[in-house]
């Protein structure tokens, strides 16, 4: 069997029963990683946003999962949290912190996991190089969506004036998320030499 995703590594049945259950596993296991990492958190004085380990879940669900079962798990992951689980930062949960000031993160987070994922479908993760250059990409979806709601969730310019979006959600996280992006894509590329060598 030809692997395209790491997820084509998981055993299939040709049952559909342990078919289904096998895709909702690997969604709902992303959903909990990402809530996992979502309590690994660094807060920041000045502004809404924390530093979390949750984007280098999402570039990790996108790249393993591919397209559309890497953006359900951000989409689980959300819908998750919106009920009442305790599954975003600090262990909070609930419809006023899934629609506050970081929901435009958390949307990202499912555009970005399918942008990766479909990147990952052409083999851009099987390679160091490329597959940092997909995370990036990931990435920085991840701030246009974040960035933009959190200027208008907080009635703030998105870029100019002392106070804006960018430097309140955008700025601060750089150099944290430079780091997971190269973690997710040594992850990945990893993975394919461990993979192939199998």
């Amino acid at each position: 069997m030809t692997l395209t995703l790491i997820a084509d590594f998981v055993p299939r049945s040709h049952r559909r029963s342990a078919l289904i259950t096998r895709e909702l596993t690997l969604i709902a296991g992303f959903a909990l990683l990402t809530a996992l990492l979502a309590q690994v958190r660094i807060p920041l004085g000045f502004t809404p946003v924390p530093i979390t380990g949750q984007t280098l879940a999402v570039l990790l669900a996108g790249a393993s999962l591919g397209a559309w079962r890497g953006a359900s798990s951000q989409l689980l992951y959300w819908l998750l949290g919106m009920v009442g689980l305790p599954f975003y930062s600090n262990g909070t949960g609930g419809w006023s912190v899934a629609t506050g000031p970081t929901m435009g993160y958390l949307v990202g987070f499912i555009v970005a996991a399918a942008v990766v994922g479909r990147l990952a479908e052409h083999h851009q993760d099987r390679k160091l190089l490329t597959s940092v250059a997909a995370m990036t990409l990931g990435s920085v979806i991840i701030y246009v969506f974040g960035a933009t709601w959190l200027a208008i969730d907080l009635g703030i310019p998105l870029a100019t004036g002392e106070d804006n979006a960018i430097a309140l959600g955008v700025a601060p996280f750089l150099v944290g998320d430079v780091i997971k992006m190269c973690l997710a894509g040594a992850a990945t590329a990893s993975t394919w030499r461990f993979i192939n060598r199998k």
